[in-house]
């Protein structure tokens, strides 16, 4: 497993914080798609605005499912 940037690690620790350990084999995929969705809501909505924004949101859902 790599290091995470400081971004991905803070989606990774909100998703992880208070669940047991079994959790945190399912966390980075999860809160992967959870980034997904919102980018994608985000753009719908935005699109030209936020496109860019999202492009980074999607980049961060990446490395998260990069880095199991």
């Amino acid at each position: 497993m790599n290091d995470l940037s400081p971004a991905a690690q803070a989606v990774l620790y909100a998703v992880v914080d208070g669940a047991l350990p079994p959790f945190h084999v399912i966390a980075r995929p999860m809160a992967a798609a959870a980034l997904r969705a919102a980018a994608d809501q985000v753009e719908r909505k935005w699109r030209y605005f936020a496109h860019e924004a999202c492009q980074e949101v999607r980049a961060i859902a990446a490395e998260l499912e990069a880095n199991r």
